[in-house]
Formats: structure tokens, sequence, C-alpha cells
């Protein structure tokens, strides 16, 4: 299979969709480039290429048209040609972690890549960027011809004209390097075209202040476009600069850039976790809200996952870290956002194409009004050849362009600051048209974990029955074992030492305490011994038919108590289905458990279900339910729901920042709570409706504009007033996505 490379620059300077079609434009032109994806709001261009692309061209190209560009470091690894899949794993620029040699160096520099130092006007004050620089010389150059319009007539218009041209030459050199990079029709050659034609006809004071308006308006798209791209950049504020490394019984605080996989780091309370690891001693209440939006601190203790940037509550903690800096959560957060917006959406893929025939269009339109009443309808040469300018400036795509990234870019970066993550823009504006969610049980709906949930004492109390249960369960690491040791460990029973204690296979255990010999068996196994009466088997059964295992506890050969687990419902569950419910969104159970669990448990959250299921038979159920018309999305733990999350309209995985939940399925759930599924749907269902308020105030403003410059109530003035005016409009209004409800 052919090896293609992959390289991602930075880009600075981008404030509308025009100049990502601008520069995807020129750079596919260059010799060996294969593909060409550029993301307005991230900043960014990914590169597809074989080993004969001259990178530098590449580079010239993008600076040819007057933007920054610098490479991320450690891009341009090798990958296979069918590697689009690729850009959803988070180590796809050829990253080798390994090599803790240069981890620091490395780290660092990626993670100022990620979140890297743009060149357009969000990196500082608008007025110290280029752009910024130049808008006030223009400015600065429209008064003094005003000046000197009024001091000295005789040479106004000349006055006027070099004003225009102090905006106008870099305006022009853009909009040729444009056109030989194979985009005639930019904006740059729109102004162009209007204000020497302006200038032509006489109109050099309205051609100057035009010139001096569009500046404006680029740089105040500029600071919006910066505004969204800000969002999902302060993300990377969240993670510490420093950390306190334990080394040979020794703490020193070091950058927490340098931290390699495997050190230990201790966090005092109230500090931000510097980095992804395991707790190896000490119990705290973890606050999560600045990476999974999860408002209750949660309580975590030894071999609990935390998460870089979440915050240690009230207790002295030492983590083992398993991530470097460039690897953990929020990094690949903001990574896989970045790709996502750089990934289109069928709306914006549409947007593009129309854009190619429409800009065009105007031109042609604009022609038409220049020449045909002139020529035909004794009309004023002058009169219609500004109308037509007018129209030039109008027709600018813009605004229209932008509307849908810009609206795209806001809800995915919003809903990655409630670890809400979804690749792409595909797979945002699929999840609004899901009519049908299927939910693995264990681990989605459930916890994952047994608890017990009943203790049946004969003859004891129910905390003798426990203690002496955990007495026999010690050492154990069976899921059912720890559900009986941690329900111990909350009610505070003591648990003393066992002797001659025994595995007895496929039965349970036995063992002595005190003199006293205890057995905690299956119900089979203690059928056999003949240790039940009628009454304490019927409660079993009753307890079975709950959907509850039961483990039934002996003394000295005797019935002393029945302790029953299930695997309970999460404690959202129940609000996350209903909620789905009334937004019109079916839902339905699918589980390997046996068909009583299943019944159990769907029976508690009102839900449809199928029981008793291997991986092969939930990926037939979502075949079956996409023929019966249904847009279904799957909900699972990302491992054994793979053929299913794979055969699904959108596959959304469950889980707390695991490779598994970020690179498997179109979307994941972070934090783990059902109702972020319905959270994830109402997002989508509202940037479309954004997407749709856009279109129309772009098309709307120019609608309306079009017909005023032909009746002759506006001029060249409004027009590009029109222009800016409704860009900046439509991104402001997808910024008010970025607000996330809930």
């Amino acid at each position: 299979m052919a090896e293609t490379n992959e390289t991602r620059y930075r880009v600075g300077g981008m404030d509308c969709a025009a100049c990502a079609s601008k520069i995807d434009a020129a750079v596919r032109r260059v010799a060996g480039v294969a593909d060409v994806s550029v993301s307005v709001v991230a900043g960014t261009m990914t590169v597809r290429h074989d080993g004969s692309s001259d990178l530098k061209a590449i580079e010239k190209k993008v600076t040819g048209l007057g933007y920054s560009v610098s490479p991320f470091a450690g891009s341009g690894a090798p990958t296979q040609n069918h590697g689009s899949d690729d850009h959803h794993g988070h180590d796809h620029a050829g990253h080798d972690h390994g090599d803790h040699n240069h981890d620091h160096d490395h780290a660092e520099k990626e993670i100022e890549g990620l979140h890297g130092h743009d060149h357009g006007p969000t990196t500082g004050p608008w007025w110290q960027s280029r752009k910024g620089r130049l808008t006030i010389v223009s400015g600065a150059a429209l008064i003094a011809a005003y000046a000197v319009g009024h001091l000295v007539p005789a040479i106004g218009s000349y006055a006027f004209i070099v004003a225009m041209l102090v905006g106008l030459v870099p305006i022009a050199r853009r909009a040729i390097m444009a056109a030989l990079s194979g985009t005639p029709f930019s904006i740059e050659m729109l102004m162009t075209i209007a204000a020497v034609g302006a200038v032509i006809i006489n109109a050099g004071e309205e051609a100057a202040t035009v010139v001096f308006l569009f500046l404006v308006g680029e740089l105040l798209e500029g600071v919006a476009a910066g505004k969204a791209r800000e969002s999902i950049q302060s993300l990377t504020t969240l993670v510490p600069k420093n950390a306190l490394l334990e080394d040979n019984g020794q703490t020193r605080e070091v950058p927490a850039e340098s931290l390699a996989v495997g050190a230990i780091i201790m966090v005092r309370p109230g500090d931000r976790i510097s980095a992804d690891g395991v707790i190896i001693s000490g119990e705290s209440a973890i606050d999560e809200a600045p990476v999974t939006g999860e408002s209750t601190p949660v309580r975590k203790g030894v071999d609990a996952l935390v998460f870089a940037g979440t915050v240690n509550g009230d207790a002295v903690l030492r983590v083992r870290v398993t991530a470097a800096a460039a690897d953990n959560t929020i990094a690949r957060v903001i990574k896989l956002v970045e790709e996502a917006q750089e990934s289109k959406a069928p709306t914006e893929r549409f947007i593009d194409r129309f854009s190619r025939y429409y800009t065009p269009g105007v031109v042609v339109v604009a022609a038409l009004v220049a020449v045909v009443p002139p020529l035909f309808l004794s009309g004023a040469w002058d009169e219609w050849i500004y109308k037509g300018l007018a129209i030039l400036l109008i027709g600018c795509p813009c605004a229209l362009v932008i509307s849908t990234p810009a609206a795209i870019a806001a809800s995915l970066s919003a809903g990655a600051r409630r670890g809400l993550l979804m690749k792409g823009g595909a797979v945002l504006e699929s999840l609004g048209k899901v009519t049908m969610v299927a939910f693995d049980k264990t681990g989605t709906l459930t916890e994952g974990k047994p608890q017990v949930t009943d203790i049946v004492s004969f003859g004891l109390s129910e905390a003798q029955v426990l203690s002496r249960a955990a007495v026999l369960e010690q050492g154990s690491s069976h899921p059912l074992a720890l559900a009986i040791l941690n329900r111990a460990k909350a009610d505070g029973v003591p648990v003393p030492p066992a002797f001659e204690l025994e595995a007895l296979p496929g039965k349970g255990v036995t063992g002595k305490v005190g003199g006293e010999t205890l057995d905690l068996l299956s119900p089979s196994a203690t059928r056999e011994r003949g240790a039940l009466d009628g009454d304490q088997d019927a409660r079993i059964t009753a307890l079975n038919d709950e959907g509850k295992s039961v483990s039934v506890l002996l003394v000295n050969g005797a019935a002393a108590g029945l302790l029953a687990m299930r695997d309970e419902p999460r404690e959202d569950a129940e609000a996350g289905l209903s909620v789905l419910k009334s937004a019109g969104v079916k839902t339905m159970m699918l589980t390997g458990d046996n068909k009583r669990t299943a019944a159990a448990v769907a029976g508690m959250l009102g839900i449809d279900w199928r029981g008793e299921m291997m991986p092969e038979d939930k990926q037939k159920v979502v075949g079956e339910l996409k023929r019966q018309g249904f847009i279904v999305a799957k909900v699972g733990d990302g491992i054994n729901d793979a053929p299913a999350l794979a055969a699904a309209d959108i596959g959304i995985a469950m889980g707390g920042g695991t490779d598994v939940a970020l690179e498997t399925a179109d979307a994941a759930v972070l934090h783990g709570r059902v109702g972020d599924v319905a959270r994830m749907i109402a997002l989508s269902q509202r940037t479309m409706r954004n997407i749709l308020e856009n279109i129309t105030i772009a098309l709307g403003l120019k609608a309306v504009f079009l017909v005023t410059t032909i009746a002759g109530i506006t001029g060249l003035w409004p027009a590009i007033l029109a222009d800016t005016g409704a860009t900046v409009l439509v991104t402001i209004n997808a910024l008010r996505l970025l607000r996330i409800r809930g």
C-alpha cells in the first residue's frame, strides 16, 4: 500500500472560510499533495502528501497569500494511505512518547503546537497585529485625505487615491497571489476591481472609504474568529505549569510537561492535578467540573483514575503518572476537537460547493447590471457601473461560507468543555436526527459493579451476617466479593481475620473464625447440603426474580443469612432516559446478561430490552432497527460493543477518558452520564437551528442590499458594510452556542 505523510500546520491570520478555500486551492496545486484540510476556527491545516512534496513550497504558497504558517511539532510522520481513520488517534502525528530522553522538550513543543501562537489578531491586542496596523494606517491616510481635500480642494481627489492605495496595495497583492494559486474570484479580487472601478468613475473618496471599511470588517472577523478559537484553547490553562515530583524520598517542583509515565507526583489539597494518573495513596474529593462538567466533586481513593486539570479537594494524594503531557486527557480532547473542526459536515460541504458557483455568478450579475442598462435602456454609464461595483461587494460569500463552520466549531468546543466529544461536523449534524438510542447495560445504564442490595438474616443480626461474609471474602478480587467488602467497609462492621480459608471451585468459600465454621455458598451448593428450608428457598427465588445474585451464609452448617447483590442503575439513568423519551427519541437496552436480570433492570428504568445477547447479536439488532427506518445511536463501553457501535448510524462510547472511549466511536461521553446522551442530541439540534439562522442572516442581508443598490438607495459604503456586517453577525450568533445549557 502506498505510503503517505501527514503534516499539520498552525496557520495565523485566517478570519473567514474564504481564507480557508484560498489556502486549500493553493496548496492542492503543489506537486505530491494528495489532500488538504483547513479549519478556520481551529487555525490549522492538515496536508496529506507523498515523500516528494516540497514542504517549503507549501509554506511559501500560504505566506504568499498573506498568512503566517508553522508546522506542528513532530508533524509529518508517515501513515498508510487509508489512514483517514487515523485522524482520531491521539498519537497520529508520529510522536513516540517512549523516548523520554526528549520527552520534556517534545511535550512542550506539542503543547505549544496544540494551543499555538497564531499570528493573526487573536494572540495579543488587535492593534499589534499586521492587519490591525494596516487598518490604523489606512484610517490615518483617509483622515489626512479629508484634511487635504478641505485645505487644497484642487488635489483632494489625488489625496483620496493615495489613501485608497495605502490599504488597497496589500489587498491587491493577496488577490493576485490567490488568482495565481487557483482562486480568481476571491473577496480581495472583488474588492480590488470595485476600488479601481470607483476611481475610474471619479468616486475616489468612496473608494478610499470602502477600502478602509473592508479592512475594519476583516479585523472584526479576525477578532470574532479568535473568540471561537480561544474557547477550546482555554482548556490548556487548566493544566498547571508545575508539579511536585517524588524523587528518592524527596519532593521537588518540576515543569508538568517534563513528567514521564510512571513518575510519582504529590498533589496537595486545593491544587490542580498536573497529569493523568492513578492514585497510589490517599483519598479525596476531586472536582472534575473543569474537564467533565460534573458539578459535584467525586470521592476517589487508591487505584482510581484522575485527570490533568481536575482539582484535589481535602487530602494529600500520591499519583502515578499514566500519560505524558502531550497525551493527557485535555491535550487529547483539544486535538480531537481541532481535528473534528477540520472534517466538514454535509451542510458545510454543500455550502462550499454552492459558493464556488455563487461568487462567479455574482460577478456575472454585477457585469450585467453595469453594462445592460447603458447599452440597451439609455442608462447613464457612471450610475450603472457604480451600481455594478456595489453588487460586486455585496456578493462576497464570506458570511455564507462561515455560517456553518463557525456554528459547528462553537458546538464542538462547548461540548468538549462538558465532556461531550463529537468527532467532526458530520457526527454533530447526524446526532440531531437520531430517533432510537440502543444502550448497553453493564457500565452504561448501570454502575458496572455489583452492590449488596439486601441482607436477610436467620437468627443473627444483619451486621453479624455481613461481618461473617466479609471475613470469608478477604483478599478476593471477585466482583461479588468486592461488593460484600465494600458494604462492610461502608457500614463499619468488624472483619476479624479468618483461618483455614479455602475456595470451593464453582461453589463458594469456607473458613473458621472464633470457633465457628463459616461457609459462603451459591444457592445450588447450599441445596446440595440440604441446608435450606422451604421459606428460605422461596426467599432466594424471589430475590433471583428481581435480577439479583444471592450468596448463602452457613454458620456451623446451618443457614444464617442471605446476601443479595445486583449491578444497580446509575443515579441519573432513569432521568436521562426520560429526557430522551420526552424529546421523542425511543430507547432500548441490549445486554449479554441473563433475561431475569435484564428484565429487572429494564423494569426499574422503564425501557425496552433484549437479553442474553452476544456482540454479534447486538450488531444484528442495530441492523434490524435501521431497516425499520430508525436513525440509531448505539451507546456502549467501546470494547465488547465494538461491532454494534460500528453498525449504528452514530456510535457513542461511555467512559472516563479512556483510549477506547475516545477512539472507538463517533462520539464519546467522557463522564459516563446517561443524561449526556440527551444533551449531545439537544446540542446537535440547537446547532442546526443556529446554522439555519446564520444562512438566513447571510443571504437575507445580501438580498435586501441587492434590491436597494439596484433601486439607487444604497451605494458602495453600505455594500461593504452589508458584507462585513453579515460576517460579524453570523460569527457572533454562532458563538452563542458556547453557552451550553444544563
